[in-house]
């Protein structure tokens, strides 16, 4: 009887931790592409290799979204791979404890496929942004990781138990970053002038 109670507490107790778990990887999609986007304008202008880019014919639009593309596609495959291997580790050693498989599940589902995206994205600009402003790669990239502060702040929330990682609040969460990366989309593009960056940064 003791060990039957000991398996159902600490069921019960995995089964509260694993959307936490499962939310950690909308923080692990912010935190990735730092380094990428951080580097993208400062780290080209320190390369020389940024003059040449500016000097096309191509929109601020076009440069913004090449750039963009380049930090989201390799961290949101790794981070697919990432939670691909992490729910089928977890379903294979739960199985015969919960009885039936726990991924996937609409919390992970709300995770992966708005969360995930959305907090990339949203990391992306912001560490564009920053690229764009300062002159000094490193400065840039201590200042970019600063943009995964909003998740990790939901995510500690969650476990002094400020909020429940339902899917209630992690749609509501994702409506949040969707209209946060409208808002950046517009500021980041207002803000890139081609022409201030190559006279600023001589």
């Amino acid at each position: 009887m003791q060990h039957t109670g000991g398996s159902a507490s600490g069921t019960t107790l995995l089964l509260a931790l694993l959307p936490s778990f499962t939310f950690y990887y909308a923080i692990i999609a912010a935190i990735l592409p730092t380094t990428i986007a951080s580097y993208s304008l400062v780290g080209e202008k320190v390369e020389k290799s940024l003059e040449p880019l500016l000097a096309t014919p191509m929109t601020d639009a076009e440069i913004l979204l090449g750039k963009g593309m380049a930090a989201f596609l390799p961290p949101i495959g790794a981070t697919y791979l990432g939670a691909l291997i992490f729910m089928g580790s977890v379903d294979v050693l739960t199985q015969d404890g919960f009885g039936y498989l726990y991924f996937p599940n609409l919390i992970a589902g709300a995770v992966l496929l708005l969360l995930v995206p959305l907090s990339a994205i949203m990391s992306i600009e912001l560490n564009v942004m920053i690229s764009s402003r300062v002159s000094d790669v490193r400065t840039s990239q201590q200042l970019g990781f600063l943009t995964v502060f909003p998740m990790a702040a939901v995510y500690l929330a969650s476990e002094l138990g400020l909020v429940s990682l339902d899917v209630a609040t992690l749609l509501t969460i994702s409506g949040i970053l969707l209209i946060a990366d409208l808002l950046l989309m517009y500021v980041t593009r207002a803000t890139f002038q081609r022409d201030q960056i190559l006279t600023r940064w001589k």
